[in-house]
């Protein structure tokens, strides 16, 4: 018997290929948008609305509920939402994956283990926080997964942002102090019903394997893409009025000896395109490479 699964925000980045990725692996797949459809089997959802929100999974009663709907400037769709989510899951009896974040750390610490306590620094990070402690207090057989920046398809927000640098159609800096370990979107999507399968209970970080700057990540990013590096502007977190995350490295040690899906680092996934552009774009390539190291 095909097992159901109900996906929210799957008219966002991650979302989208958890569906996809779950449909081609034979589960029988329904999500949740907000705005924008995108599938037949898509139900719109407000998950800030928790009436709305039960309704929604007793109709659909799934096996598991992936929750990687966001907000992410609003409290109540990323830390209520999650709560809402999380009971409606428990009230009809199916397993809990969500998704959270290693914004949720100060980057104080640099390294970061499954047994880290959050030390949010800004608004986003504390909501993902109060989201965590909503999900274990109202589903403790869930899996909580901690990640990082989502990228590899093309279709991230990080991606899109390196391609708007470059073309001279935004204006900004990439930070050299901000550190962070990417992962490839398909590698998430893949983990994530890795753990939808299993009984797999409590935090899990799942990040890539290599830790880059977020200019490092945009060099890499405009290489992979045979964009012109040398556009992209370098900056610190430090000469920013507002705070910011620093140096935040998830420890993926535990992922490696449950999960089967292999983590791959952003040099990794983004090398072979990236030195191919490299070698086409000559001295103004190898000139940002200087800068970014």
């Amino acid at each position: 018997m095909t097992s159901r699964i109900l996906i929210t925000g799957t008219s966002g980045h991650l979302g989208r290929r958890v569906a996809v990725r779950a449909a081609a692996a034979g589960w029988q797949v329904i999500g949740t948008y907000h705005t924008t459809a995108s599938g037949p089997a898509d139900h719109r959802l407000d998950i800030r609305d928790l009436s709305a929100v039960r309704d929604t999974v007793r109709c659909v009663c799934p096996d598991v509920v992936v929750h990687t709907a966001a907000g992410r400037e609003d409290w109540h769709a990323v830390a209520d939402g999650a709560a809402h989510v999380a009971r409606a899951a428990a009230d009809v009896g199916a397993r809990l994956v969500h998704v959270s974040s290693d914004a949720l750390f100060s980057g104080k610490d640099v390294y970061y283990d499954e047994g880290a306590a959050p030390d949010p620094v800004y608004y986003y990070g504390s909501a993902k926080a109060a989201a965590e402690t909503a999900v274990r207090a109202v589903a403790p057989a869930a899996a909580i997964v901690r990640t990082s920046l989502i990228v590899g398809d093309g279709q991230s927000a990080h991606e899109a942002l390196v391609h708007r640098l470059v073309s001279g159609d935004a204006d900004a800096v990439l930070f050299t102090d901000e550190v962070r370990a990417p992962i490839h979107v398909d590698d998430l999507a893949d983990a994530l019903l890795e753990l939808a399968a299993e009984p797999y209970s409590g935090i899990l970080n799942v990040a890539g394997a290599d830790a880059v700057s977020r200019y490092e990540l945009g060099v890499l990013i405009a290489r992979h893409a045979g964009l012109d590096s040398a556009r992209l502007s370098a900056g610190t977190v430090k000469d920013l009025c507002s705070p910011r995350p620093t140096d935040v490295r998830l420890r993926i040690d535990r992922a490696r000896s449950v999960l089967r899906t292999r983590l791959r680092g952003v040099r990794e996934f983004m090398g072979s395109a990236a030195a191919g552009a490299q070698r086409a774009s000559g001295a103004s390539a190898s000139g940002a490479l200087q800068q970014s190291t």
